[in-house]
């Protein structure tokens, strides 16, 4: 086989790659943001059907709550109607995980991840500051929390409950949005260079190339640390958009 011939293979090789490159690889990204995007949306159906079914339980519960109230009353035994009351004020505070931030946006995120969260049985510690208005999008700071929250859940759901811990501190630093979310972690995360790898394949990956995607679209800061045990990620976006 001459040479002319080899190349003329070789160079035929390199157009037919070329052309499933141009033409596979629009609908192979496609079809991974497709599947990227249903997740979010059963997540979301989720988070939401977790929500209600709080609600539904304390619904048919607090009929339960004002019968015995009123035997009590109705009996004249005062002091068991008042200690009913106390023990009703303690669960309640348990149940009540609202989150109240300032910003609505990140309240509707934040509360449906706390509703998953306290679900799983995964101890968590959250405080959340945000300005009502902030230069980021709303879809972009959703898409952010939410994917740093299930990553956290994910860590965790590996490990014995009394091990599980989620820590979320979110507030205004030198006119940055800070965000740092701390988890504990089964071992040592997994990394490749400076860069942190997922234990799952697909649409988890997805997610950590999302979070560097939005942070560094916004010419924002991003940290993630591990050590044995415990995974931190933080997180600095400008409040206010820079003019050019």
């Amino acid at each position: 086989m001459t040479w002319q011939i080899m190349t003329g293979i070789l160079l035929i090789l390199i157009l037919i790659n070329l052309m499933l490159w141009l033409f596979a690889m629009p609908g192979y990204v496609s079809r991974r943001i497709s599947r990227f995007q249903n997740e979010l949306v059963n997540r979301h159906y989720d988070e939401v059907d977790t929500m209600y079914r709080k609600m539904r339980g304390w619904r048919h519960d607090y009929h339960n709550h004002i019968q015995t109230l009123m035997a009590y009353l109705s009996m004249a035994q005062y002091d068991e109607a008042s200690g009913y009351l106390e023990q009703l004020t303690e669960d309640l505070a348990k149940v009540d995980t609202v989150l109240r931030t300032g910003n609505v946006k990140v309240d509707a995120i934040l509360n449906s991840k706390l509703a998953l969260i306290q679900e799983r049985n995964i101890n968590v510690d959250a405080t959340a500051i945000v300005p009502k208005e902030i230069s980021v999008p709303d879809i972009d700071l959703s898409v952010l929390i939410g994917n740093l929250m299930d990553n956290a859940m994910e860590a965790c759901a590996k490990l014995p409950e009394e091990e599980r811990f989620i820590r979320v501190y979110i507030d205004v630093i030198k006119k940055q949005l800070y965000i740092s979310v701390t988890n504990s972690m089964n071992g040592k995360a997994k990394r490749r260079g400076n860069h942190f790898l997922s234990d799952k394949q697909g649409n988890h990956g997805f997610g950590l190339l999302r979070i560097d995607d939005i942070v560094a679209r916004h010419g924002g800061y991003l940290n993630r640390k591990a050590e044995d045990g415990v995974f931190a990620t933080e997180v600095m976006l400008p409040l206010v958009r820079e003019v050019p």
